[in-house]
Order: structure tokens, then sequence, then C-alpha cells
């Protein structure tokens, strides 16, 4: 086929259109600065201009569409710009080109209200209860990209869990630099029960959504490892392979979502030159489970992960060495 991926510059959407073109796919991109996938085409600019977005998705056949505002703060309006009105942008644009399958790269953050998720699947998306402008902005855009899902346009969401591997500036990156300055506690002792996803998996999984999407359209599909660990032996095994020492203090789980909400307030105001500290949100992440029932994202995707969480250390560690 030939595909668009959006957002092809960022970590997992690098890796995405690498995937593609290894599965012999001729590859487009569209994103704000070039995306280094070799064998790909680029195009640059933002899903939020129709003429570029026209463009790009010309003579397409499948679109993965990754681009996004991720931050945990930030102004409402912008999430609102690029989350959903670049979605349905690119849907429409989609539409009027015929393309015939369509990926929404979402998260798991759109079916999350703050309260521990053991085992579920794929809840349903919930803007009204979600935290935060990411996951609400997310949430509404995955509801009106499967609200398009039709005999014509097959619309398939995936929400990969927690994305991580060598390369990645964002998980990673900030584990190991908070770890490095000493400001990275553990919540309730890191005893939350998390899935992750390693940074090959996750591509696999949503190059295997594109492939099944006549057979999975219409649906939502939670993308993990399905090895659901302690937070507190994840970020231990992260610091560990990047050579920094793992966190070795514990703050309750409420104090820090009260210290979340006060840094927000804070933020809105004077925010900083990067990510606050910490957030309500991520406050939740750090100290409730989350991981979820891969039975059916397996069976229906016909996929399976490669790479374990351990061998997935093992590979961070050598990219440090």
């Amino acid at each position: 086929m030939i595909v668009l991926v959006t957002g092809a510059s960022g970590f997992l959407g690098r890796a995405v259109g690498a995937e593609l073109v290894s599965a012999g796919h001729v590859v487009r991109t569209l994103q704000r600065r070039p995306s280094l996938v070799d064998g790909a085409v680029d195009f640059v600019g933002s899903i939020t201009d129709p003429r570029v977005v026209s463009q790009a998705t010309d003579g397409v056949e499948g679109v993965v569409h990754l681009a996004a505002k991720v931050s945990l703060t930030g102004r409402a309006e912008d999430f609102q710009t690029i989350n959903i009105e670049g979605t349905r942008s690119l849907l429409d644009a989609a539409t009027h080109a015929g393309i015939r399958r369509f990926v929404q790269v979402s998260s798991p953050s759109v079916a999350h209200a703050g309260i521990a998720l053991s085992g579920v699947g794929a809840e349903p998306a919930d803007p009204a209860n979600a935290r935060g402008e990411y996951a609400r902005t997310k949430a509404e855009s995955e509801l009106i990209a499967l609200a398009r899902d039709s005999d014509a346009l097959h619309v398939v969401a995936v929400r990969p869990h927690l994305v991580w591997g060598p390369g990645d500036t964002q998980l990673i990156g900030r584990v190991v630099e908070r770890a490095r300055r000493g400001r990275l506690p553990l919540l309730n002792g890191g005893t939350a029960l998390i899935d992750t996803t390693y940074i090959d998996n996750a591509a696999s999984g949503i190059v295997a959504a594109l492939h099944r999407a006549p057979e999975a359209h219409g649906r939502s599909f939670v993308l993990t490892n399905g090895e659901p660990r302690p937070v507190g032996e994840l970020l231990t095994g992260i610091c560990l392979a990047a050579g920094v020492k793992p966190p070795g203090w514990s703050v309750p789980a409420g104090l820090a979502r009260i210290a979340g909400s006060a840094i927000e307030r804070v933020w809105a105001i004077r925010p900083g030159t990067d990510e606050p500290p910490m957030t309500r949100f991520l406050a939740e992440q750090l100290s409730t489970a989350h991981w979820f029932d891969q039975r059916d994202t397996r069976a229906t995707l016909d996929w399976s992960p490669t790479v374990s969480i351990d061998e997935g250390l093992r590979r961070l560690a050598v990219s440090y060495a």
C-alpha cells in the first residue's frame, strides 16, 4: 500500500514509518520537520493546514495518524486545534481521497478516570472524565475517528500504553534525568502494577492494525507488552540500564496528587521550560494499577509482541553503554 504516517518525526511515529518501509509499503510522512525515516517521502507541514493535508493524502491507500500535541500541561486551545481539529481535517481529506484504511493512534488515558484499571480491555473513550487536556482531546478525537468508520473507510483505534525504548527522550529521558538529580520518588512505595510497551512491539502492533483494518474496523484496542510489573520495579530497571541510582524514597500518593494539582495551577500562570515535576494525572498514573487484557488485541490483530521487557531493558542498557 501507499501509506501516510502523520507525526513520523516523533519516537513512535518514526518507528512505525520504518516498520512500514520494512514491510514493503510505500511510505509518506507528514509532520512539522523531516521524519528521518529512511525510504519515506516527507511532506513537511501541519495537519491543521488543509492544503498540505490534501497533497499528502492524494493517492494514499492507508493512514496511520500519530500527530498530536502530547503534554501534561498547556493551553486548552492548542490541544483542541491539533488533536481534535487536526484529526477531523485528516479524516475529511481521507474521505475525499478515497482512502480505505485509517488507524487512529490513541492512548489508554482516554478511558482512565483516576481509578485502577486491572485486567480490562479497551473501555469506551470518555472525554467527560478523562484527566487533563491531552487525555480529554485524545478521547474526543478517537470518538470522532470511530464515528467515521464505514464500509468505505475502515477506521481502527489503537492505544499503545507507555511506549519506551532506546532513543526515547520522553518517558525514558525524563525518568533518567530526574533520577540523576535525585528527584524521582516512588508513590506509595511503587507497588502499583502497570503495563508498558516496548517500542518495537508498539510499532509492529500499529502496523498489524493497518493490515487487519477490514476485520477490526470500528473498534478500539489497547496495545501493551502484556507483562504488568510494579512501577517501582520498572523504574529501577530503567535507572540501572542507564547507569543512574534508582529511586530510594517514597511519597504518599495522596500528597503527590495534592502537590500535582497545586503545581498545575502555578504552571498555568507561569509555565516552566519543561514538563512540570508532578501533576495530578501523573500522580494517578504512578500510584494506580493500569494493566490490560491483551487476548482480544492479539487475536483480532493477529499480532503478538516479540521483545520482552527484560530484553528491552538489556537493549536500553546497550544504548547507554
